[in-house]
């Protein structure tokens, strides 16, 4: 497995600590529909929150909530859609993001990025 890789998974695992940590309840992890991939489905004061999960080494040439492009919230919107048919759920969706950045001394900083685009933003 390539080092970003590595760094991807360690990011993921970050994020789904995070939301532990602040009342989330994981629903799934790596939900896949077709092509298209969630890194994240939780739940918390009945919305379910769609995570997509974004790590960089560093941010010189953007910060990483920026690589997700309008394709990419496209194919989540459509596996969110997805997930939300085959569990049968009705709540409120909400569509967040968790960069993960290393700080000057290396140390993982996280930022959660609630609402941070939305379905009508596939279009």
């Amino acid at each position: 497995m390539a080092t970003h890789n590595d760094f991807g998974k360690i990011a993921e695992d970050l994020a789904a600590e995070f939301l532990l940590k602040n009342g989330y309840t994981i629903l799934v992890r790596n939900f896949r529909f077709q092509k298209a991939e969630i890194d994240i489905i939780a739940e918390k004061d009945n919305l379910i929150i769609v995570v997509e999960v974004k790590a960089r080494s560093t941010d010189t040439f953007m910060l990483p909530q920026e690589a997700v492009t309008k394709a990419k919230i496209k194919s989540i919107v459509s596996a969110a859609n997805h997930f939300m048919e085959e569990f049968n759920k009705n709540q409120e969706v909400r569509f967040d993001i968790i960069s993960v950045l290393p700080d000057e001394k290396n140390n993982l900083i996280i930022e959660h990025i609630e609402n941070a685009f939305e379905a009508l933003d596939a279009n």
